[in-house]
């Protein structure tokens, strides 16, 4: 089983990785359906995942293992905020046999509450691949803008990609934290 609850969504719980959920991962990122969204292009051995998940006390990248029930579903993470910006990229990867039960919309939107409500950042932006309509509509799920298109800046099945950025500022998450009908009053949370 993956590492201790860190944050809780409506439908998934973001753990921390753990030893144990090295397999999960290795299944994961080497996955061709997982590999296209993300453009990668090299294949990960289990010594390399076994290295990654070693190296996640080592620095200052936030990575979670998302679960549903206690069992994996994905991967969701921040890298480093610029500490004269305030801001952080996020990435996300869901199980292909996972895609489509929200559990990518419910970690982002946690991950969100912690990084502007815990971690005080200004905003957290995020990149999607042309080819990857789906990883779009979760971002303008969680009220994510276009902000713009990196033209042809990405290489996915032999073919040059846009890559659309997409970001979302802190007081943007509090205007659809309160639309939601989420609970904002810090006071209520204890």
């Amino acid at each position: 089983m993956p590492g201790a609850v860190f944050l809780e969504g409506d439908r998934v719980e973001l753990r921390t990785v753990d030893e144990s959920d090295v397999e999960f991962l290795h299944q994961l990122v080497n996955d061709p359906r997982v590999r296209r969204g993300i453009a990668a292009v090299d294949p990960v051995t289990h010594a390399q995942e076994r290295e990654w998940v070693d190296s996640r006390s080592d620095g200052d990248d936030i990575n979670f293992v998302i679960c549903n029930d206690g069992q994996p579903v994905g991967t969701i993470g921040l890298k480093p905020p610029n500490i004269t910006t305030g801001a952080s990229e996020v990435g996300y990867i869901v199980a292909p046999d996972e895609w489509g039960n929200g559990y990518a919309t419910d970690a982002l939107r946690a991950i969100c509450g912690y990084a502007f409500e815990e971690r005080r950042l200004h905003k957290v932006y995020a990149n999607a691949y042309e080819t990857n309509p789906a990883s779009c509509r979760v971002l303008e799920n969680v009220g994510f803008e276009k902000e713009g298109v990196h033209r042809d800046q990405g290489f996915v099945d032999g073919d040059h990609v846009d890559v659309f950025r997409y970001g979302l500022l802190a007081h943007e998450w509090q205007h659809t934290a309160d639309e939601s009908g989420r609970e904002t009053d810090r006071d209520s949370w204890i």
